[in-house]
C-alpha cells in the first residue's frame, strides 16, 4: 500500500490554513493513502488548534520559531516516521494549486525521479516585481552550476520526494531548505525532475526575509557554504591558486625591478608577495584537511540513512507499525 503525505510548514497560519487544506486532494491515482502532516513552527495564533480542525491527521508542534529548514527537516523525519512512501512539501499560504500534486507524483511513481521540483514559471509571474524576476532567475542559474542540475525553479517549495530520496536530505541551513536541499541532491545525484505548476493569487507579502539585500545575502551564504560543505578541496585550491597568482606576481615584478636597480625600493612589495605565497599553500592544506572532513560528512550521512531505514515504518506490515507519540530531536511534540 503506498502512502503520500503533504506536509506543509506553518507559522501564524491560523487564517489561510484552511483554504489550502480545502485545496489539497484527498485521493490520487497510484496512492493508496493520502494524508496532511503540518508542522506548526511556534505559531501563536492558533494554528495547531486550526488544524486539528480542519481534520489534520498529523500535527507536529514547535515550542518556538525555530525557522523555515528547521520545520522542512522535522517534517521529513515526521513523515518518515509515520511510514510515507512520498512527501509532498507545499506552503501554507496556498500559493501553489493543490490540483498539480499529482503532476509532482507522476514522475515518482514512474520511477523516473527521485525528487521533483514544481516550475512556477517565474518569468510570468506578474505579482512578482521584474527585479525580484531576474534576481531569482539569477539564483537560479548559480544553483544550477553548483549542483549540476537542470531545476528552472529552485526556489520552489512546491516539491515531491520519494521515501528514500527524503531519508538521504539532511539540511543543516537556518535559512531555507530549497537550495541546499537541490545542491545536496545534485552532489549524492539524485535524479531530479521538474514540472510546470500554477500558483493561487497571492494572500500575503512573503515572510521569509526582511528584504531583497537580506535575502541575496542570506541565499548567497547558503550556496556558498553548502558547496564547500560538498566541493572543499576545489573550493580552496581555486581560492589558494588566485593567493598564490598573486603573490606570484608581486615577485616578477620585484624581479623586474631588482633587473633595473630598483630592488631597495620595493622590499615592501616583495615581503607582502612572499606571505601571499605562504598563505596559498596553508589555505591548500586547509583545503585538504576539509576534504578529509567531507569525507567523514559523507559516512555520518550515510549513518544516519541507515537509522532513518531502521526507524522507519514504511516496510513493516501496517498492524506492526508503532504508535509515534515520541518526543524527537527534530520535533518538540508529535500529535496525532
Amino acid at each position: 500500500m503506498k502512502k503520500l503525505i503533504i506536509q506543509i510548514p506553518c507559522l501564524n497560519e491560523a487564517e489561510t490554513l484552511p483554504a489550502t487544506l480545502a485545496d489539497l486532494p484527498r485521493t490520487i491515482p497510484g496512492v493508496d493513502v493520502v494524508e496532511v502532516l503540518v508542522i506548526d513552527d511556534g505559531s501563536r495564533d492558533g494554528t495547531a488548534e486550526r488544524a486539528r480542525a480542519c481534520g489534520v491527521e498529523h500535527i507536529v508542534r514547535l515550542r518556538r520559531n525555530k525557522g523555515l529548514a528547521f520545520a522542512f527537516q522535522a517534517g521529513i523525519d515526521a513523515c518518515l516516521k509515520a511510514g510515507a512512501d512520498f512527501i509532498v512539501n507545499t506552503d501554507a499560504d496556498n500559493q501553489y494549486a493543490g490540483q498539480d500534486i499529482p503532476k509532482l507524483l507522476a514522475p515518482l511513481l514512474r520511477g523516473e525521479a527521485d525528487i521533483v521540483i514544481g516550475d512556477r514559471n517565474i518569468s510570468e509571474l506578474r505579482h512578482m516585481s521584474w527585479r525580484k524576476r531576474r534576481l531569482q532567475a539569477l539564483g537560479s542559474w548559480v544553483v544550477r552550476q553548483v549542483s549540476n542540475t537542470t531545476v528552472p525553479d529552485t526556489t520552489s517549495g512546491f516539491r515531491a520526494y520519494t521515501r528514500d530520496a527524503a531519508m538521504r536530505m539532511t539540511i543543516v541551513s537556518e535559512f531555507s531548505y530549497t537550495l541546499e536541499s537541490i545542491i545536496q541532491a545534485g552532489k549524492k545525484r539524485m535524479a531530479i525532475a521538474h514540472v510546470p505548476v500554477s500558483v493561487n493569487p497571492r494572500t500575503r507579502p512573503s515572510r521569509l526575509f526582511d528584504s531583497t539585500f537580506s535575502y541575496i545575502k542570506r541565499s548567497a551564504a547558503t550556496i556558498v557554504r553548502i558547496y564547500t560543505m560538498y566541493e572543499p578541496l576545489k573550493v580552496f585550491t581555486y581560492l589558494g591558486v588566485a593567493i598564490f597568482a598573486m603573490g606570484l606576481a608581486g615577485v616578477v615584478r620585484f624581479v623586474y625591478y631588482y633587473t633595473e636597480g630598483l630592488a631597495s625600493r620595493h622590499l615592501g612589495s616583495m615581503i607582502a608577495s612572499s606571505v601571499l605565497i605562504i598563505v596559498s599553500f596553508v589555505v591548500f592544506v586547509l583545503g585538504l584537511i576539509a576534504d578529509v572532513n567531507a569525507a567523514n560528512r559523507k559516512l555520518l550521512e550515510d549513518v544516519i540513512y541507515r537509522v532513518r531505514s531502521l526507524e522507519s515504518p514504511a516496510r513493516e506490515p501496517e498492524h506492526e507499525r508503532p504508535v509515534l507519540t515520541r518526543t524527537t530531536d527534530r520535533a518538540d511534540r508529535w500529535e496525532h
